[in-house]
């Protein structure tokens, strides 16, 4: 199999893309498309793709009216794939169409050898997840067993919960974690961002930094 990434060109239209076709699409012609990484801002900062632009989920349906606007196809961008299927409802939604979500996500991109930007190592808001979930069940488990059975109602609601984020694709718990200082430590103003990705700078200006001092991101 070739996987030269200039080897053809690659079209878009919507569905899923892979991490080589992304790659292959941005050889031939980097204008071609937006990638849009929808994960914390956190996650952003320990590896991206150099050119994607950071617009979290939970914060990405104020902002769709906006990227709607976008005349060219969108590459939507996660940590596995699931939040950006979910980025893919809310902006087609709004009526975006050029869509197409990264097969895998990021973690497709790492596996496929393809290069990143890196910074300061974070765990990711799956794994977040995973721990905290985990922690709870064990801890109430536990407490149950050495204190009261009342503390079986932890292990309880927190299956009930992953069994709901299961079956309707949502996580109140990631959306909570992702709210929290660690996740947000790296955080840029996100007008700012959807600004830059509807006109394509791959920088804030000094006057938008001047206006908004916390922006200091670079895509």
């Amino acid at each position: 199999m070739n996987t030269n990434p200039s080897s053809s060109p690659v079209s878009i239209t919507s569905g899923l893309i892979s991490p080589v076709d992304v790659a292959r699409l941005l050889a031939g012609n980097p204008a071609s498309a937006r990638l849009l990484d929808v994960r914390t801002p956190g996650e952003y900062s320990t590896a991206h793709v150099a050119g994607s632009y950071n617009v979290p989920v939970d914060v990405l349906a104020e902002h769709a009216a906006e990227i709607s606007g976008l005349d060219m196809p969108v590459v939507l961008i996660c940590q596995s794939g699931q939040r950006a299927a979910r980025a893919d409802a809310v902006l087609r939604a709004s009526g975006l169409r050029q869509l197409r979500v990264l097969d895998g996500g990021m973690r497709a991109w790492l596996d496929a050898g393809l290069p990143v930007n890196r910074g300061a190592q974070r765990i990711s808001l799956e794994r977040q997840v995973r721990i905290v979930a985990g922690s709870l069940s064990a801890a109430g488990a536990i407490f149950a067993l050495l204190v009261s059975p009342w503390f079986a109602a932890i292990p309880a609601f927190v299956g009930s919960g992953l069994v709901f984020a299961g079956v309707t694709d949502t996580c109140a718990m990631g959306l909570l974690l992702a709210r929290l200082p660690y996740n947000r430590a790296s955080a840029c103003d996100v007008a700012a961002i959807v600004e830059a990705l509807r006109t394509g700078r791959t920088s804030v200006s000094a006057p938008a930094a001047a206006e908004r001092p916390n922006v200091s991101c670079r895509v």
